[in-house]
C-alpha cells in the first residue's frame, strides 16, 4: 500500500530517494515503529518540539528513538541558557500536526530551527516520521539535513 500525502509528494518533486513504511495510524511511539519496522530503535528517530525561555523560533529536536533529550545540551547548541519541552497540546498548535505525527520534512520553511542528533551520520539511513500517524519515511541523514535546513548537534545524553 502506497501513501501518498505531502511529505511524500515533496520528496518526490526534489528527487530524494526514500522507502516509505506504513504502520498502523495510532499513536506509537519510536520503539515500538522499530519493531513493526523490523530495524534497531536507534535508527527510528523521533521528533520533539521544544521552546525557548526567550522569544525566538521553536526548535524541533530529531533524536533516535532510544535515547532521551537533553534539555541542557539542545539549549546549550542553540546558544540558549534555556529549552523546555512543549506539551503535547502546544507541540500540536505550534505545528498543526498531531503527536506521533510531527515531523521535520512537514514543516519545512514554517518557522522551526531543526536539530537532529549527530549519531545519525553514523547510519547509512534513518527513519523520521512522514508527516502523518502510521507513516514513517526511511531517508539518508544527509538528505533529511539538506531538506530541513538542518544541523546536527549532540541532544542525549550518554
Amino acid at each position: 500500500m502506497t501513501v501518498t500525502n505531502n511529505v511524500t509528494r515533496m520528496l518526490d518533486a526534489r528527487k530524494v530517494k526514500y522507502t516509505a513504511h506504513v504502520l498502523p495510524e495510532e499513536k506509537l511511539g519510536a520503539k515500538q515503529a522499530a519493531q513493526l519496522i523490523g530495524v534497531p530503535s536507534e535508527v527510528v528517530f523521533k521528533t520533539i518540539v521544544a521552546v525557548r525561555a526567550t522569544p525566538g523560533k521553536p526548535i524541533l529536536a530529531v533524536i533516535p528513538g532510544d535515547q532521551e533529550l537533553n534539555l541542557k545540551l539542545l539549549a546549550k547548541s542553540i546558544g540558549d541558557k534555556k529549552v523546555k519541552l512543549a506539551s503535547h497540546q502546544q507541540a500540536e498548535s505550534l505545528t498543526g500536526l498531531q503527536t506521533g505525527g510531527i515531523s521535520p520534512l512537514a514543516l519545512i520553511n514554517k518557522g522551526f530551527q531543526v536539530l537532529v542528533d549527530s549519531s545519525a551520520l553514523s547510519h547509512p539511513a534513518i527513519f523520521v516520521s512522514g508527516g502523518q500517524r502510521g507513516l514513517n519515511i526511511e531517508i539518508t541523514p544527509q538528505d533529511l539535513l539538506a531538506i530541513t535546513s538542518a544541523r546536527t548537534a549532540a541532544l542525549c545524553s550518554d
